[in-house]
């Protein structure tokens, strides 16, 4: 059997009870995952999501890309179109996970070969520390003008050895990450 006829075939047991045909095109949890394409990092098992829970958008090590900023910006306008009367509030969910393909985009060599056959610069989404890159992803959602700022950010850690998930960063809304730091010295 060939893998396309077990998908086939997985999907006929699905389609037999499915019961989902009117879920709304909105998520149902208002949350987007963000996550790395590894096949160990499912987020609807490792999460516990249902269909039409949440939108999941996947890429080499989860991360914050330009692109990813265009569909979250993009998928915050339809919110807020599609649904005018619904709580805008949009949770962003940042999701690494241990031992990544994407860490060898840190190795020179690795990053030099992959620039020189496909003309692909990896080195700013290169993982050298997964809690240090998460607050740096976060940081390019706090960055990004076109994301608006009403949206609620979060990381977190997936150990693919444990199945356990960790907070690096709990649930923040970006206007209050855009805020400039107090002067602690004035009271301000």
């Amino acid at each position: 059997m060939s893998n396309n006829s077990l998908l086939l075939e997985r999907n006929d047991r699905f389609a037999e009870t499915f019961s989902s045909a009117d879920l709304p095109i909105l998520p149902k949890l208002g949350t987007l995952v963000l996550t790395c394409i590894d096949a160990r990092v499912d987020p609807a098992h490792v999460l516990g999501l249902e269909l039409g829970d949440a939108v999941i958008l996947r890429n080499n090590g989860g991360r914050v890309t330009k692109s990813v900023i265009n569909e979250i910006a993009t998928l915050a306008f339809m919110v807020a179109k599609m649904a005018p009367d619904r709580d805008p509030d949009f949770h962003v969910v940042l999701m690494q996970h241990t031992q990544c393909g994407a860490q060898n985009f840190a190795n020179p060599d690795f990053r030099d070969a992959l620039r020189d056959k496909l003309g692909i610069d990896v080195s700013d989404y290169a993982i050298t520390d997964q809690e240090t890159d998460l607050l740096r992803d976060l940081d390019r959602l706090r960055d990004a003008a076109e994301i608006p700022g009403h949206l609620t950010v979060s990381a977190l850690l997936y150990d693919v050895k444990s199945g356990q998930v960790r907070e690096i960063a709990p649930p923040r809304e970006l206007a209050r990450l855009r805020e400039p730091p107090k002067n602690e010295n004035t009271g301000g």
